[in-house]
């Protein structure tokens, strides 16, 4: 299943991909896309449905149909540093003993197509391609066996961040990752059976149709079973938790001379089966 949300910022409404790339409405069947929704037997029934029974929602999704983040009530958005061998190279820095994990803030949260914001003061406003997970069953000191069990879905994550914020500002990482709209999410959720291989899925990323990043969740050093075991270690994962599993090379900071956003641009972005982002960048107002 690829489920979504739909509507205008705020007032948005749980829905289906069909097979021909309209959107069905879900919601006489569920309140939204996220919290108890996401438990195994909530996403079994869905998985039941006709899906060509379902209302049809007018309008092309991520055209004159806007979608809003494919999770609603995001309660922990999750990231990991450092997590490709060749961004770790391209980085200059050793591949970390463990996973590195650091937060976005939930209100960095915005629709795939959502406008991208500079925030005042930036001068490093960087872009990151990711998988991102979505817990679907809780669970803590989870077996790595059986972590899979545990997810709902992947989605296409947007790891926006302001290089100044997170490495120059005397704290740490998360100062330049949570800024407002600095978390696309999505187009869709897509649930585990419709993909093959997690383990080999095309990402890329263009800055006004100028490929940046390009590259393959293969080269991940610690895979998401992994990733779920750790970060439980450490915290309850909870349904709607996200865990954004880091980026391939070719961010802005890694470039020589290195790149970044001033405003003005549109960033693209998608992984195989996964869907694709667009968002233009706003530049900052002050």
């Amino acid at each position: 299943m690829k489920l979504l949300r739909h509507g205008a910022p705020g007032a948005e409404k749980p829905g289906m991909l069909d097979a021909s790339g309209r959107v069905r409405d879900l919601s006489h069947m569920v309140d939204d896309i996220g919290g108890a929704a996401l438990l195994p037997e909530a996403l079994e029934k869905l998985r039941d449905i006709d899906v060509d029974t379902l209302p049809l929602v007018d309008g092309i999704p991520q055209d004159d149909l806007r979608l809003g983040a494919c999770v609603a009530g995001i309660g922990k958005f999750i990231c990991i540093g450092l997590n490709y061998a060749d961004h770790a190279e391209e980085a200059g820095m050793p591949i970390p003993p463990e996973p590195v994990i650091f937060n976005k803030w939930t209100s960095s949260v915005v629709g795939p197509n959502d406008p991208i914001q500079i925030p005042k003061e930036s001068e490093k406003t960087d872009w990151e391609v990711e998988l991102g997970v979505v817990i679907g069953k809780p669970g803590v000191y989870i077996d790595e066996a059986d972590a899979m069990r545990h997810v709902a879905g992947f989605c296409v994550i947007n790891d926006v961040s302001e290089r100044e914020f997170q490495i120059e500002r005397a704290g740490t990482w998360d100062k330049g990752k949570g800024c407002d709209t600095f978390g696309p999410t999505g187009p869709w959720l897509v649930t585990p059976d419709e993909l093959a291989d997690i383990d080999n899925l095309e990402m890329w990323l263009d800055v006004d149709g100028e490929r940046q990043q390009s590259g393959s969740t293969a080269t991940m050093i610690y895979k998401v079973p992994h990733l779920i075991a750790y970060c439980s270690r450490f915290m309850s994962l909870q349904s709607g938790d996200v865990i954004s599993t880091g980026t391939p090379p070719g961010v802005g900071m890694g470039q020589s001379p290195q790149r970044y956003l001033k405003g003005g641009e549109t960033v693209s972005l998608g992984i195989a089966g996964l869907g694709r982002q667009s968002a233009s960048v706003l530049p900052r107002n002050c």
